[in-house]
């Protein structure tokens, strides 16, 4: 499948032009949120994804991805390699930030309610990583009180930016450092894609769009921690 150019959207159109792409064109897309509500443009995501096409809510990649291989701060300010502590583990990757006005509390809230559904060892098995965008601001308590409000067992990472956003770009996630505007709101440039990675191989077979329901994520979790096509 040919790869698409990402078109730019900002905070308010971005869901809906997200939903366009997905359907009609098979591109990834990305969401720029103001802290205080003010839009913004987003980044181009650099390296971008061949997605099969598909009018499920989770659209198989005709290539994975492999885990992103860096270790950064947990939400309990210890180091945690990503790759060897969720090997073999369902894990579903975000890449987002705890200011977000929108996409982000919304996008982990609904996966925080369709993993409570799960039978008790499925939801063992499941790993959900949330790793900052703007980690200045996302300090190891703020993730853990942000996250823990939703499932405790999330786990919110953060660390140097330049280390994650190379992390984001190497499976297809856009992002750009916060900016500060004339006004002192920041604005944060973020993916607004979760990217399933099964356990069997640990690559990320699965892409979820912003928009995603609860419902959606609980029809396709069984399916995610058995390593199976939703």
């Amino acid at each position: 499948m040919r790869t698409l150019s990402l078109p730019r959207v900002s905070r308010r159109t971005g869901v809906k032009v997200a939903a366009a792409a997905l359907t009609a064109a098979c591109a990834l897309t990305l969401a720029g949120c103001g802290s205080s509500g003010s839009g913004s443009s987003a980044a181009d995501a650099g390296n971008v994804a061949d997605v099969s096409g598909s009018t499920k809510a989770g659209t198989l990649l005709d290539t994975p991805f492999a885990k992103p291989d860096i270790t950064l701060t947990d939400n309990h300010g210890k180091p945690f390699d990503l790759v060897k502590q969720t090997a073999g583990r369902p894990t579903l990757l975000f890449f987002g930030y705890t200011h977000c006005p929108d996409v982000c509390p919304t996008t982990m809230s609904d996966i925080a309610l369709a993993k409570s559904r799960l039978p008790a060892a499925d939801q063992a098995k499941l790993r959900v990583v949330f790793v900052s965008s703007d980690p200045e601001r996302d300090t190891p308590a703020r993730l853990d009180a942000w996250l823990g409000a939703m499932d405790k067992s999330f786990i919110g990472l953060t660390g140097k930016f330049s280390v994650i956003q190379a992390a984001a770009r190497s499976v297809g996630v856009g992002i750009e450092a916060p900016v500060k505007e004339k006004d002192g709101s920041i604005t944060v440039t973020h993916g607004a894609e979760v990217l399933a990675f099964w356990p069997k191989d640990d690559k990320g077979h699965v892409l979820y769009m912003s928009g995603t329901t609860a419902e959606q994520y609980q029809h396709d979790l069984p399916k995610l921690i058995r390593s199976e096509a939703p």
